[in-house]
């Protein structure tokens, strides 16, 4: 009660009004995402197309230095989640998604823009199936924990490995499965979003603090299944 009160005009009343609708809130929590994923790649396609990727990476410890502030930045929104207030939460959404962004634009180098597009739109296609699966199925989704993190476990240690190892015979093999297990989580975080809905219920502060961290899972889970479809499906440059 005492953080309600903290924070009782840090949040955006059309939250809280007794009409809200678990589709509303659905609703709002995809468009945060939305909102995540046209930046990370209005702001790639930019770099990109000006030649500004160059001075990002011709450096080499920058690239280290992005994916560390990327894992920080997921850290600091995963923790604190009570004391931190919706604007700093909305605020580190929007950061993430420009240090993406900034990652990302390599891939506008590596890749034809075709390819980018044709590999968004699948990946849009299959997300979105799986959304709506995860929306509006019946099953408790919740019991595929343990074989998500298990899938992520083996998608570490195998990118770990291809690190000093060379897995290219294994490329395809682990590309699916990291395609199986993002459309996995795509449904499991969509569902994720109606228990949210449910427990927060009447504390509009912490509602809106989950619709931003729904919406951060659901923008990695984006991110991910459209790396392993392009790893899977895209044709680099060089080997045209």
């Amino acid at each position: 009660m005492e953080e309600r009160n903290m924070n009782r005009y840090d949040f955006d009343s059309s939250y809280a009004h007794a009409g809200l609708t678990l589709n509303q809130y659905v609703s709002r929590t995809f468009g945060w995402m939305f909102v995540g994923l046209m930046i990370t790649f209005l702001l790639a396609a930019a770099l990109a197309t000006t030649g500004l990727v160059v001075y990002f990476f011709i450096n080499p410890y920058i690239p280290m230095v992005l994916l560390i502030a990327e894992v920080m930045v997921v850290l600091v929104m995963s923790t604190g989640i009570l004391k931190r207030s919706v604007g700093v939460t909305r605020m580190l959404f929007t950061i993430y998604s420009i240090l993406n962004g900034m990652v990302f634009s390599v891939y506008f180098v590596i890749y034809g823009v075709a390819d980018l597009i044709v590999i968004f739109g699948l990946t849009s296609l299959f997300f979105g199936a799986f959304a709506l699966y995860g929306r509006f199925t019946k099953t408790d989704l919740s019991r595929l924990r343990p074989l998500l993190i298990g899938g992520l476990i083996f998608l570490l240690i195998a990118g770990l490995l291809t690190m000093f190892l060379n897995l290219s015979t294994m490329e395809r093999v682990i590309c699916m499965v990291g395609i199986v297990v993002f459309l996995c989580f795509t449904a499991y975080d969509t569902q994720k979003i109606k228990a949210n809905y449910e427990y927060f219920c009447g504390d509009e502060v912490m509602l809106q603090k989950a619709s931003i961290y729904s919406a951060l899972q659901l923008y990695l889970d984006f991110i991910n299944l459209f790396l392993y479809l392009l790893r899977f499906l895209g044709r680099g440059r060089n080997s045209r």
